[in-house]
Parts: C-alpha cells; structure tokens; sequence
C-alpha cells in the first residue's frame, strides 16, 4: 500500500472494503462505501430517525399527522371517516367556463379575454377587434 492514511474501511462487517471517499451514514454516523450507504443496505439501526414520511389524503391532498407507533393507513382512514373536507362537486367543476361571444363560434376559454374596444369576451382566435367585427368605439383599431 502505497498511502494507507488515506480513505476509510466500511463498518459493514461483511464489506470492510477501504474506500478513499467513505460516506458517513447521516443517521448513525458510521462510515460506508457506496454499496452501504442506504439505511437497508447496512441496516442501519437509527433510520427512524431519519426515515419520517407524512401520508397525504387521496381526496382532499391535506397531510395527516400520525404519531409513532400509529399505521398511517389507520389513521388516513379515520380522517376520511370523520374530518375529510372532500367535496366531490368541486372535482366536477367545468375549468373552460367563458364562451366566445362571436356569433357561430363555440369555443370556451379557461380566463376572460376581453376586447378592450367592446368589452366583449372571446376566445383566442377572435381575441381582436379584426377578427370578431368589432362594434366598440369608433377609435382606430391600429395605430399604424
């Protein structure tokens, strides 16, 4: 060995392989190669500490607080039980709501498009006055 100073052995008792960049584990602090590093992989003892999930509601996408030793799917089942705020007509809310005031046109936006002549709504390829007969005031349409 030409620099033995240099680099660490791994703590796993099956590996010990000297690595000269060692990864220190961030829950129990000993040191691994890069096969080991994972809680699983060394199966670290102190990954509770670290390995903290917090489950979220499928319906309403709030996180519910579970306390150790509690099954989270317990415990989101009993939210959905008892304080879920779900509401199953929001789900079914129409997002294209602003209909195109050109005559023939059938189109729906998701956000007004007003023409700032007549105040009209309309969808994006009637959005100027050109394009809708635009009977708003008699200003100028272009400025050039």
């Amino acid at each position: 060995m030409e620099l033995p100073w240099l680099g660490e052995h791994c703590s796993e008792r099956s590996c010990k392989q000297l690595d000269f960049l060692p990864l220190k584990c961030n829950a129990c602090g000993e040191v691994f190669c890069k096969d080991h590093i994972r809680y699983d992989d060394h199966k670290c003892s102190s990954a509770y500490k670290k390995n903290v999930q917090v489950p979220v509601c499928p319906l309403c996408n709030t996180p519910i607080p579970v306390q150790k030793g509690e099954i989270p799917d317990i415990v989101v089942g009993a939210h959905i039980d008892k304080d879920c705020k779900y509401n199953p007509a929001q789900q079914k809310q129409k997002i294209f709501t602003n209909k195109c005031l050109k005559p023939g046109c059938k189109r729906k936006e998701m956000m007004k498009v007003v023409c700032e002549q007549c105040g009209g709504s309309f969808c994006i390829k009637h959005r100027h006055p050109l394009d809708h007969n635009c009977k708003g005031s008699s200003q100028p349409i272009s400025k050039a």
